[in-house]
């Protein structure tokens, strides 16, 4: 049976978001036949700090 697993994060913690994905993949044993990911455009408005906005990242895993 095809299932989907969804994984939301920011860019701003890419490599958390690549070791969540990498733990559940191995953990899970799924068979893994595709995975979409999307970036949203940033939010309006920066930090106070000046630095750029995050965005939005999410993750859709196919398996068996």
């Amino acid at each position: 049976m095809t299932r989907i697993k969804l994984f939301k994060g920011v860019d701003s913690e890419l490599e958390a978001l690549e070791a969540e994905v990498n733990e559940w993949i191995e953990s899970s044993g799924a068979n893994v036949t595709d995975i979409k990911a999307n970036i949203a455009p940033p939010r309006d408005g920066a930090s106070a700090m000046g630095s750029f906005s995050h965005s939005d990242i999410l993750i859709a895993i196919i398996y068996e």
